[in-house]
């Protein structure tokens, strides 16, 4: 059951003093892309709000969003539970077990009907019914269905919630479907990535809870905050990719320069997600820093689009026609090489770009 006492209370209950607060809320603006004057807002807005309660079910998924969210830098795990939020259900981190759970859940559920924020991670079965993937008894299917009537909202985390992921890749013989396809009836935010970026998820809770309110979604019903800007707009290698120069393995000497990972597969340009910004592991690094390119995980059918290690100019993005020989010939001259390969690169991006992504 979410606590009555507000979030103000429970900090200065834990010691924390409104100068920390302070400092916690200009750190979460900036992540949020939020002018610093919003921080003193966040700050009042948190210290007279309540705990929001958060109901979080896993169908069909790895445990690979939870893990990632355990691994948030700031807000931290630690901080959602204890301060901003109730978690009142998550198989994974609950202490409850069986039929103890269960209860917990219905009692949450009791206690803020219309109010709580259902997260879900993981694709769901409908084939057979969804008899697939069950638990305590009952399909993921009618879990959601009876879950989510009582729901304020429902945050898709990873793109097996979102947009079905790895589950739903061909033959998908679960019938495996994203959330939305199931609620229709309450808004739905997805948070893609397989695993979603951790700062990501947290930022999406503290958002809500701050606010009181969901923020800008683009059309795919992703934050805009951190999924704005391809990849590919804010990578570091981009003057390499400008420039013409491009590793051709992963261990010739463009690779050893740090050169542009586009023709051994990088999807950084067609790629939506705050990676080359956020970073992992407390900003340390990220796939493309790591020396491997952007495998695209935070878009639809990412599994299915035709070769991890194949440049866009050589792959069909979704049901788009390859790019046409024209290009590639161009490319082969000689003396054209640098431009014309910029250009077909560039075509390249935006024929596998989703028609809503080419409007500005």
């Amino acid at each position: 059951m979410t606590e009555q006492i507000t979030i103000g209370e429970l900090l200065t209950a834990r010691g924390i003093s409104r100068r920390s607060l302070l400092k916690y809320t200009a750190y979460l603006a900036s992540t949020l892309a939020l002018p610093p004057l919003a921080s003193r807002a966040m700050a009042d807005a948190l210290a007279s709000t309540k705990r929001q309660s958060v109901i979080w079910l896993s169908f069909q998924e790895c445990t690979g969003c939870i893990e990632s969210l355990t691994r948030s830098f700031s807000p931290t795990l630690e901080d959602l539970i204890f301060d901003m939020i109730s978690l009142d259900y998550q198989e994974a981190l609950q202490a409850a077990s069986g039929e103890a759970a269960e209860e917990a859940m219905a009692k949450a559920i009791e206690d803020n009907k219309g109010k709580f924020v259902l997260v879900v991670d993981g694709s769901v079965s409908t084939r057979d019914g969804g008899v697939y993937s069950t638990a305590s008894g009952k399909t993921n299917l009618e879990v959601l269905k009876e879950v989510s009537a009582h729901a304020a909202a429902v945050l898709s985390v990873g793109t097996c919630a979102a947009f079905g992921g790895i589950p739903m890749a061909k033959p998908n013989p679960t019938g495996a479907v994203p959330v939305s396809d199931i609620v229709t009836h309450i808004p739905v935010v997805n948070i893609p990535g397989c695993p979603p970026i951790p700062e990501v998820m947290a930022g999406t809770v503290a958002y809500f809870v701050t606010f009181g309110k969901l923020p800008e979604l683009d059309h795919l019903n992703r934050p805009k905050m951190f999924f704005g800007d391809t990849i590919h707009d804010r990578c570091y290698r981009r003057p390499f990719y400008d420039k013409g120069l491009f590793a051709k393995s992963f261990d010739d000497e463009g690779a050893r320069n740090g050169w542009c990972l586009y023709e051994v597969g990088c999807k950084g340009p067609v790629a939506y997600n705050a990676c080359a910004t956020m970073k992992w592991n407390n900003g340390v690094s990220f796939p493309i820093q790591s020396g491997h390119g952007c495998l695209g995980c935070s878009e639809p059918n990412f599994w299915d689009q035709g070769g991890f290690y194949k440049p866009l100019s050589s792959w069909a993005m979704g049901n788009r026609a390859l790019i046409g020989g024209a290009a590639a010939v161009g490319v082969a001259v000689g003396a054209l090489s640098a431009a014309m390969a910029r250009q077909q690169r560039n075509a390249a991006v935006t024929a596998a770009t989703p028609a809503k992504e080419k409007q500005p």
